[in-house]
This record gives C-alpha cells, sequence and structure tokens, in this order.
C-alpha cells in the first residue's frame, strides 16, 4: 500500500483522490506511523454503457399515428389533420 506524509495530502488532497482507483488504498503517515486510509470508490457504476447496447430492444413505426388520437387534447391544434 503506498503511503504519503499529511503535508504532502494536505497539499495534493484533490489530485490524490482523483488518482485513486476502486478498492486502491493509499495510507496518510505522521511522524513515520498511519494515521489514516484513503480508499478510492471509483466510478464504476456511473460509467455510460456502450454504444449498440439496447439495438433491436425497440422498434418504432413511422406509420402508426393511430395510437396517438387518446392525446390529442395535449397535441397542438391541427396536428391530426396535417398527418392524412
Amino acid at each position: 500500500m503506498p503511503t504519503i506524509t499529511i503535508e504532502e495530502a494536505q497539499a495534493k488532497l484533490p489530485e490524490l483522490i482523483d488518482g485513486l482507483c476502486k478498492g486502491e488504498e493509499l495510507a496518510v503517515t505522521q511522524v513515520g506511523r498511519v494515521v489514516a486510509r484513503i480508499v478510492g470508490e471509483g466510478t464504476e457504476g456511473q460509467r455510460r454503457p456502450g454504444l449498440g447496447l439496447g439495438k433491436r430492444m425497440m422498434t418504432i413505426v413511422a406509420d402508426d399515428d393511430e395510437h396517438l388520437t387518446d392525446f390529442s387534447e395535449y397535441m397542438p391544434l391541427g396536428y391530426f389533420s396535417t398527418l392524412t
């Protein structure tokens, strides 16, 4: 486990935290003795999914406007006259 003095940690804390990977530990020492540990939480759960993972999961039918009649009160005036 890498170690760093408390003075160095105070001077570079944001960089140290950004550099830690998930589960990685950094020991903070004062007068040669470990006084704290910084553990990286990482951002694995917040990563954006890769492109193409939802392929073929949804079908869009361009000709099917019949189901929109249920929402006619929310549509702009004259919307349905432009469809036919």
